[in-house]
């Protein structure tokens, strides 16, 4: 049970980070006032409702558990906006009460149909599957990641430096973590890694201006090059983490530059 849970908040999270920002900059373009919170409220629960749905629907669940997952995703927000409209609650209590109230929500509906999330389901054949349904479910961690960073491309920016110190000790903890650090010569790539990496955070804040900004961006895309030879070896860390890793410092580091190369 806690398999599907854990699948369909990711699945919700896909839907939220790939949607939001769809939607934001369509009405942006179209010139509509910015939602109302609660308004925003409905649109969020909307975003995650069809991320899970998708999901669910490619896993082979039943259409009255994928309608039921779905009310649980309304629900918390129905319940928070007579309070938020009274003036009882804010809007940023509004739009966090309906993200955390949503995990208990999901919880009540699958242990209301229990025997659906008893047991692994198979995912649906190719033949009914959607190609790019497919795709994605496949090649999960590149699709995480684009979801992830979509908003970068509308609005870029700049990232601190002491970002860089988060590449810096990522795969040493990882690593650590999983026990794979046991080799001499990997635990020497890895200490070699944290050295650069917090060297150029080092240089970046000390440096500060344009040349702090392109000291991070070409961070990020040098650790692009780190996570693929990672994942090409299968070391350290695992391949669907190194996967998305690489994809995700590709695109922060890509969007970095152009920010630089247009920004005055």
């Amino acid at each position: 049970m806690a398999r599907h849970l854990l699948a369909m908040v990711l699945a919700m999270l896909a839907g939220m980070l790939l949607l939001g920002p769809a939607r934001g900059a369509l009405a942006g373009a179209l010139g509509l006032a910015p939602a109302t919170p609660g308004v925003a409220a409905l649109l969020m629960a909307t975003d995650m409702s069809v991320g899970m749905a998708v999901w669910m629907w490619y896993r082979g669940h039943s259409a009255p558990a994928i309608g039921e997952m779905t009310a649980a995703m309304y629900l918390p927000v129905l319940l928070l906006l007579p309070p938020y409209a009274v003036g009882l609650l804010g809007a940023d209590a509004l739009l966090t009460g309906g993200h955390l109230l949503m995990i208990p929500a999901m919880v009540g509906a699958m242990l209301w149909r229990r025997a659906e999330y008893a047991h692994h389901h198979a995912a649906r054949p190719a033949a009914d599957a959607r190609p790019l349904v497919r795709v994605l479910a496949h090649r999960w961690p590149t699709g995480l990641a684009l979801l992830m960073s979509f908003d970068n491309w509308f609005t870029p920016a700049v990232l601190p430096p002491w970002t860089l110190l988060g590449l810096a000790v990522s795969y040493p903890l990882v690593g650590a973590w999983r026990g794979r650090l046991g080799d001499r010569r990997v635990r020497a790539v890895q200490l070699a890694g944290l050295l650069g990496w917090t060297g150029l955070a080092v240089a970046a804040l000390a440096l500060g201006g344009d040349a702090a900004g392109w000291l991070v961006a070409v961070g990020w895309l040098a650790h692009a090059v780190w996570d693929a030879v990672h994942h090409r070896r299968d070391e350290v860390v695992p391949r669907g983490y190194a996967e998305w890793c690489a994809v995700l410092d590709t695109v922060l580091g890509v969007t970095m530059i152009l920010f630089l190369l247009t920004t005055p």
